[in-house]
């Protein structure tokens, strides 16, 4: 976590404070560092060198990802 940037960080913060599991916390920080940050070696995120996304993410796209998320799996319930 010491590698995210602070508004990252404070995402991931907020989710265990609003009793998010330990498990959906950590795949959120795996999904951070896979699109918002830039690889050093490959000099774009990990997503985008592999074809999954055209841009570099920011913290609002995570969060809307994570909000479609459990949007969906209360549906399911």
């Amino acid at each position: 976590m010491n590698k995210l940037g602070s508004e990252t960080r404070a995402s991931v913060i907020n989710c265990l404070i609003e009793g998010c599991s330990i498990r959906a916390t950590v795949r959120m920080t795996s999904v951070a560092k896979k699109t918002v940050k830039v690889h050093s070696s490959l000099r774009v995120s990990p997503a985008m060198a592999a074809n999954v996304s055209d841009r570099l993410w920011d913290v609002e796209d995570l969060v809307t990802l994570w909000e479609s998320y459990e949007r969906a799996e209360e549906l399911v319930a």
